[in-house]
């Protein structure tokens, strides 16, 4: 290889690995204050904290999904593919994606995908769920980052990352806008590598 290839060659790697240079200051303290609290929804008792009042702020949202890349860029080893869960992992994988220079593959509810998929069920507190994959979606061997909106019981992501590595993937972690520390889901995923921007107590 030329001597100017192989300059340019370090030049892009070394590119490749800096951080994002934040677009706004924004702390986490203030994303939080974008978020809206509504009291006894989705029925009474529950504080449902809504993110669409972050989404729709163009420096918040920017913030956001800065904070999630700089958590993964310049890290050892690179991910091969961000899987978002349906379906508000779809708003901030396929940003995070983009910034992580990675593919970005759907999870989603059953009778979505229209090519062969992997399925796999899992019990929630009131009930059964189910998610799906495709097949060739992943390939073994793929270092993957699973992102939601958020990490309450933990049972979504639990299932999630399982079906992953059904298909061979390597689970490089877990990326959540939002954790409920109450709710303890992080306990069931201890053998993962998660990451959660903001965190509430209550």
């Amino acid at each position: 290889m030329p001597p100017s290839s192989k300059k340019n060659s370090s030049q892009k790697t070394k590119q490749k690995q800096q951080k994002p240079k934040p677009r706004t200051g924004l702390s986490a303290n203030q994303l939080k204050h974008m978020i809206r609290e509504c009291p006894d929804f989705p029925k009474p008792g529950i504080l449902f904290y809504d993110i669409t009042t972050l989404l729709k702020d163009k420096l918040g949202f920017a913030r956001l999904i800065d904070a999630l890349s700089e958590n993964y860029i310049g890290k050892e080893k690179e991910i091969d593919v961000v899987l978002g869960i349906e379906a508000r992992g779809f708003i901030f994988g396929p940003a995070l994606a983009y910034r992580l220079n990675a593919g970005f593959v759907p999870v989603r509810k059953p009778g979505k995908l229209p090519a062969e998929t992997l399925k796999i069920s899992y019990e929630l507190e009131y009930g059964s769920n189910a998610l799906e994959v495709h097949k060739d979606a992943i390939k073994e061997g793929q270092r993957i980052l699973i992102v939601d909106d958020l990490l309450a019981t933990g049972g979504t992501a639990v299932a999630t990352a399982d079906l992953a590595s059904r298909l061979g993937a390597q689970i490089a972690g877990l990326a959540f806008v939002v954790e409920l520390d109450f709710l303890k889901g992080r306990e069931r995923l201890v053998k993962y590598d998660v990451f959660s921007l903001l965190h509430y107590d209550r």
